[in-house]
């Protein structure tokens, strides 16, 4: 080991040892951790001191952003893929349950509550859209009484919270029937840029990337005794897909929106006043829940 590596070193084995008196045995297995990595980052690129400000400023510049209805640094851990390398930590692929992707910014807790076969939309701009399916454990029985939260984007790229005059629209949840089944009408997804007039967008832009997410509809599901999902369904075809901001896209959750025209018969028979429709199949598999 050369002088200059020694000094390096020693600086983190000074760090490292300045948490063993943490009280929580978990956050000192994290700092450690999380010190070994950031210094052998540093290490490995040989940082600057100007890039290191730079790195502080853009910090101070998503704090400052960020308030009750915008979170740049989950922005930041999305776009980094930190988002959904936690979400596949923690949702541990089981049997052939339903895969899980990035929860969003745009959950709100209170969704008004809609009738199977109910519309979520609320008037909100876009194509309607019928989707159905079935809850069934990895056992392949059918879970009556699931809670199904859903919730996207209106046909201009824009969630009901975007919006100042504090609608509700295109969000909503039901549960399923005695057979597991669900059914809604809801919005055809269109894709939208993530928020990206702020520091994670500048770096987007440095990077050469897109701010845009692929067509999708928000699903969480839950049921007791089974784990919950959240997830999403996406559009097949979408342009986006292979290149989505956040990387939430899995194969498996990709899905035909079949288009129908105007005039044709709907699912339960109701009148769109000549509109075109689409429509979506999603059947959705829950894995046991973990033991408490």
């Amino acid at each position: 080991m050369t002088e200059q590596s020694a000094r390096e070193q020693a600086v983190v084995d000074q760090v490292i040892a300045s948490f063993e008196h943490a009280g929580d045995a978990r956050l000192a297995e994290l700092m450690r951790a999380l010190t070994r990595h950031l210094h052998a980052f540093l290490r490995e690129v040989r940082l600057t001191e100007a890039e290191w400000r730079t790195a502080i400023d853009f910090l101070t510049e998503a704090g400052r952003i960020t308030d009750a209805k915008r979170q740049e640094f989950i922005l930041l851990s999305d776009v980094l893929g930190a988002s959904m390398q936690t979400i596949a930590i923690n949702n541990e692929a089981y049997a052939n349950a339903t895969e899980a992707t990035v929860f969003g910014p745009f959950f709100v807790e209170g969704a008004p509550e809609i009738p199977l076969g109910g519309d979520i939309s609320a008037a909100a701009a876009g194509q309607p859209c019928w989707v159905e399916g079935t809850v069934t454990g990895t056992d392949g029985h059918p879970v009556p009484g699931a809670r199904i939260e859903v919730w996207e984007a209106d046909g201009d790229g824009l969630y009901d919270v975007q919006y100042d005059d504090d609608r509700t629209a295109a969000r909503g949840h039901l549960f399923t029937d005695e057979t597991g089944g669900y059914r809604f009408w809801a919005l055809t997804p269109t894709p939208y840029p993530i928020p990206h007039d702020g520091p994670v967008g500048a770096l987007l832009a440095a990077a050469g990337r897109s701010p845009m997410r692929a067509s999708h509809l928000h699903f969480k599901v839950s049921a007791p005794g089974l784990r919950t999902l959240v997830t999403h369904i996406f559009v097949r075809g979408d342009g986006y897909l292979a290149r989505d901001a956040v990387f939430g896209v899995k194969d498996s959750l990709v899905v035909d929106f079949a288009q129908h025209p105007a005039g044709s018969a709907t699912p339960d028979g109701r009148d769109l006043a000549g509109r075109d429709w689409a429509s979506a199949r999603f059947d959705i598999v829950l894995a046991p829940g973990r033991p408490r």
